[in-house]
């Protein structure tokens, strides 16, 4: 019997062939990331996520601004590099739950978690990702970014629907809080010196991934949240700290009935599809519906902030 792969191993890729824009990255590999998750609303893809278990994909707040978004109306895309593949699994969401002290005004705490609707079937494509050991390590060895968002600033026809990776270095927290003065300490910063990789926008919500160098391990440190525009030489990115979500993200998930990292889980609480705080969202027909959903490339991408 085959053994199924750990939270942040990579079989496919570390054992055959690795293929090489997010800004200024390449194509990523076949199961390079078998934890990135495409959120999608009527077939469009919007924001990036990581599968936690069977049961949880982390992202971030801020994709998620309008209270009439519906978990029925979105869709997630698993185990695939190619959005266009007609062999991708998708998953509907039951629960959005965002972090309650979420601050749009200055983006702390953007996380937030979705509760898939039927539990996610891992393979040596789909595999969670770890989250960080405890205590962190002061130096990670090696870290990536990879999403679908646009891959030239300020061109939103820029989107891709093959999934691309860029490289990245954890920056000093201090020097960073020069350049951004809305920085918090749930917040890390990272991008690479003398080059223009970044994340941009529909990159939002997708993981920051580090190996210590010392086994084959993958864990997420960081949310891609915020910057200043997008690839600018010598400007990090802003990602959420994931480090200071992980008693979040046990509490959020025993309350759900759903525990991240239990082996046995109890019946989930008998709750009809929700959003923390939501409105009934429009009927297909109503036209709140087409409005809501021209805006969503426009206002659910990686936010953009002047610090």
């Amino acid at each position: 019997m085959a053994i199924e792969p750990g939270c942040g191993e990579r079989p496919i890729f570390e054992g055959g062939a690795q293929y090489s824009r997010i800004i200024e990255g390449v194509e990523a590999g076949i199961g390079e990331f078998p934890w990135l998750v495409s959120i999608q609303t009527g077939s469009e893809h919007f924001c990036g996520g990581a599968i936690l278990n069977k049961w949880w994909i982390l992202t971030a707040a801020h994709c998620f601004p309008f209270e009439e978004i519906s978990p029925a109306e979105l869709s997630t895309v698993v185990g695939t590099n190619d959005l266009t593949s007609p062999y991708k699994e998708i998953k509907g969401v039951s629960k959005i739950i965002l972090h309650k002290d979420f601050q749009k005004v200055n983006m702390d705490n953007d996380v937030a978690l979705l509760l898939v609707d039927s539990p996610i079937t891992f393979s040596d494509r789909i595999i969670p990702i770890c989250l960080p050991r405890q205590p962190v390590p002061s130096t990670w060895h090696e870290c990536w970014v990879a999403g679908w968002g646009q891959t030239n600033t300020g061109d939103k026809n820029s989107m891709t629907t093959d999934l691309m990776k860029v490289p990245m270095v954890i920056m000093n927290w201090e020097e960073c809080s020069k350049t951004f003065s809305k920085l918090t300490k749930n917040m890390l910063c990272a991008g690479y010196k003398n080059e223009s990789y970044d994340a941009c926008q529909g990159d939002s919500g997708g993981p920051l991934v580090c190996t210590p160098g010392t086994d084959k391990k993958w864990y997420q440190v960081g949310i891609i949240s915020w910057g200043r525009s997008c690839g600018l030489k010598n400007i990090p990115g802003i990602y959420t700290l994931l480090a200071k979500y992980d008693v979040w993200i046990k509490n959020v998930t025993e309350l759900e009935g759903r525990p991240y990292n239990a082996e046995e889980m109890r019946s989930p609480p008998k709750l009809k599809n929700i959003r923390s705080q939501a409105s009934e969202f429009p009927e297909r027909s109503s036209p709140g519906f087409w409005f809501l959903l021209c805006l969503l490339p426009y206002m659910l991408f990686r936010s953009i902030f002047n610090s």
